[in-house]
């Protein structure tokens, strides 16, 4: 089958796939509920979401995709988030994988998506993979924990060491990521968390699986904006770092999240009286923290559409941003979840205690974010560390997720 052959003869452009996004909100939000007790998503909000070619985002045009801007990903990331928090992290990392396939060897591609373009892939980059070198390949055995929307894959990109090839370092081990299909693993049911329970982000398990070689990447690839896949994939949008491309997946589901919440407050406002029969409507403290978090939103995707279009430049000249440009945006995307759940906070505080009960997204919102913000992506004093560090003049090490 010939790229791209089963694919949708109908080509959206970013603005209705936006459409689609918030037309399927309501089905999100009321699926939200289901996913809190199930810890997974509802099948059919994934298949609603695959139907409605969320998915397809970065996918290759090639290979049945739309190849959008970074930007309209991040779009209908956060879109979605104002329904569900868990549906947006499940998005901003299965929606992501399309973008990393075109960076494999096409033959990757091939076995993905030669029989159904809509294949979705998963991901867990954590180094956990035993490899030994075979003839025409390697094989695998390990665990990866946090494996986010594995349930809805077919397919699965695991990380792993292996010892270092000349002219590397010798003694530092060299970061990789493998594909493997449905069949060569397994899920184990470890997701019970305190929030986020919807991404059913297991444990990935393997026992001795075969990986060609053609499956395989280099993570340094990642910083040096290279693959074999951009011998066939050739727009500037396969030419972005990794580290920035996959951290905002996992950072702008929570300014998705933190709308939501100013929405339902919105609402609530109306009617709610506190003692002493004070509207919330007209209490100074609620007036200041909606106007606060109306401004912040707009900072923020003011911010992370800067950095898209920045680094898009860089990729459209055929140049590899420079390490503070990627030290820059990585700080200020951590900031982002740092910001939403300091503002969340002050929003679950106005809603007074009426504001607890589950009828409210209230507390399930502000958990979630608090939640996201755990991810190493999100840790805003590391990166902001290391932004300041570097403004003092001090030589910062290269990050392979950078």
């Amino acid at each position: 089958m010939n790229p791209g052959q089963n694919a949708s003869t109908t080509m959206p452009d970013g603005a209705e796939l936006l459409r689609r996004a918030r037309a399927l909100l309501p089905q999100i939000t009321a699926g939200g509920v289901q996913a809190e007790r199930d810890r997974r998503l509802p099948d059919s909000v994934i298949t609603a979401m695959k139907e409605a070619g969320l998915f397809r985002a970065l996918q290759p045009k090639r290979w049945g995709g739309y190849e959008f801007d970074l930007a309209t990903y991040y779009d209908i990331e956060m879109t979605i988030g104002e329904g569900d928090m868990s549906a947006a992290w499940v998005y901003g990392v299965v929606g992501v994988t399309p973008w990393v396939m075109a960076l494999l060897d096409d033959r990757s591609a091939r076995d993905v998506w030669a029989d159904d373009s809509s294949t979705l892939v998963g991901l867990s980059l954590a180094p956990a993979a035993k490899v030994v070198p075979v003839e025409g390949g390697v094989r695998i055995s390990g665990r990866w924990p946090f494996a986010s929307g594995c349930l809805y894959c077919d397919w699965m990109l695991l990380g792993g060491f292996v010892p270092p090839e000349p002219p590397a370092t010798p003694g530092a081990p060299e970061w990789r990521i493998y594909l493997v299909p449905k069949s060569d693993y397994e899920i184990l049911d470890t997701w019970h968390t305190a929030a986020l329970k919807g991404t059913g982000s297991n444990d990935i398990v393997i026992t001795d699986a075969f990986v060609p070689a053609h499956r395989i990447r280099r993570m340094v690839e990642n910083v040096t904006c290279t693959g074999a896949g951009q011998a066939v994939n050739t727009a500037a949008l396969y030419r972005l770092p990794f580290g920035q491309v996959f951290g905002g997946g996992v950072a702008y589901a929570a300014i998705g999240a933190l709308q939501g919440m100013l929405n339902d407050f919105l609402g609530y406002a109306q009617t709610r009286m506190r003692l002493g029969g004070r509207k919330t409507l007209t209490d100074p403290d609620a007036q200041l923290v909606v106007g606060d978090i109306d401004n912040a939103i707009d900072e923020m995707k003011t911010m992370l559409h800067r950095n898209a279009r920045n680094l898009t430049a860089y990729a459209e000249r055929g140049e590899v941003p420079p390490p503070a440009d990627r030290l820059k945006y990585k700080f200020q995307m951590a900031t982002v979840t740092e910001r939403c759940r300091v503002l969340a906070t002050r929003l679950f505080q106005v809603a007074g205690a009426a504001g607890l009960y589950s009828e409210h997204r209230f507390g399930r919102i502000l958990a979630d974010i608090n939640a996201g913000r755990q991810h190493v992506t999100n840790q805003y004093e590391m990166h902001g560390r290391e932004w300041g560090a570097h403004l003092l003049g001090i030589e910062m090490h290269e990050d392979l997720m950078r």
